[in-house]
């Protein structure tokens, strides 16, 4: 299972790969030919994609490396990592942009072969569309962090393209409707609008990546299945608390305790934890799960109240056989 996941991340990651470099050089011989900035703009920023999807290309092999004696939490985290660069290499981008776009408003210069531009920024745009929508199905499926980096990399590739591609047909189409008018503003205008895109998503990326650099928990949705799971050994589990999570990577990290019958074997605790285990995995295979088990106390503790699955009556009763000397296994 984990190795077909692990190809399936790293064949997508390929695939941007060969796209990002065949439209790089694209975009760069056009682009000089006609003597556009947007354009050279746009094969700036597919370079960034290429080095971005290199990145991912790695990110997901290497975070495939089992845990290790170095690494006795596995290899995640280079996922985050290459998320927080890739995101460092758009901002970078994006300056470069708006710099050569201001020199150009400044020193402006009559473009040739606009059409040649709008058929390449029309390809870049279908081409990027469709690998965007296959990384971003594949991140979902995985929860890779570098994959979803190099998707939102070339959807916004995509929304660029589409811009460059305007401000060309503009100026071309002005050419024929509007003869004498002096439209080549057009083209750095545009190419600052391409960076300013480009920030706001480097910005939205900067923040996903490097928040599980920190430890954060997994998403709300996540974490309430996961106690949905936990709650569904009621009554054999009496409680749970201390529950924490987090992610690496792709990979999840679930600990909790849980209080059963203090008269419990240990043999039929590892069993249930097992079950529990399994439960979760279900859902997320690639999670890791630790489970700490401890006896009921009648005298129950304000976090252990918390997360209490059993009713009043049950409680009532657990304290009263406790009195009286008993300890009847919950059924």
């Amino acid at each position: 299972m984990l190795y077909k996941i692990t190809k399936q991340k790293a064949d997508v990651a390929l695939l941007s790969v060969i796209s990002n470099a065949t439209l790089v050089l694209l975009k760069t011989i056009i682009g000089l030919m006609v003597g556009s900035v947007s354009m050279i703009s746009e094969a700036i920023h597919s370079g960034v994609d290429l080095l971005a999807a290199s990145i991912a290309l790695f990110a997901v092999k290497k975070s495939a490396k089992p845990a290790d004696v170095r690494h006795p939490f596995g290899h995640g985290k280079v996922e985050n990592i290459s998320g927080t660069i890739e995101a460092i290499l758009i901002f970078l981008a994006a300056g470069w942009i708006v710099f050569e776009a201001v020199k150009k408003l400044y020193h402006p210069k009559p473009l040739e072969a606009v059409s040649w531009g709008v058929v390449v920024m029309f390809l870049s745009a279908v081409a990027n569309v469709f690998i965007s929508q296959r990384l971003f199905k594949v991140s979902q499926e995985t929860g890779s962090v570098a994959l979803e980096a190099d998707a939102w990399h070339l959807r916004t590739d995509v929304y660029t393209s589409i811009g460059v591609m305007v401000g060309l047909g503009t100026i071309w189409a002005g050419k024929w409707l509007v003869p004498g008018t002096n439209l080549e503003w057009v083209d750095p205008v545009t190419a600052i609008g391409v960076a300013l895109l480009i920030l706001k998503a480097a910005y939205e990326l900067t923040i996903k990546s490097a928040r599980d650099l920190l430890d954060a928990s997994l998403p709300a949705d996540e974490e309430a299945l996961i106690r949905e799971h936990i709650k569904s050994f009621s009554p054999t589990v009496r409680s749970f608390h201390r529950f924490r999570t987090r992610k690496s990577g792709s990979d999840r990290f679930v600990e909790f305790h849980i209080l059963v019958d203090s008269g419990m074997s240990v043999n039929d605790s590892h069993k249930v934890t097992d079950m529990m285990s399994d439960a979760i995995k279900e859902h997320y295979p690639d999670a890791t799960v630790t489970i700490h088990t401890e006896p009921c106390d009648p005298v129950c503790t304000p976090w252990c109240e918390n997360d209490c699955l059993l009713s009043d009556e049950d409680r009532r009763g657990i304290r009263t056989n406790h009195r009286d000397g008993v300890s009847p296994k919950a059924e």
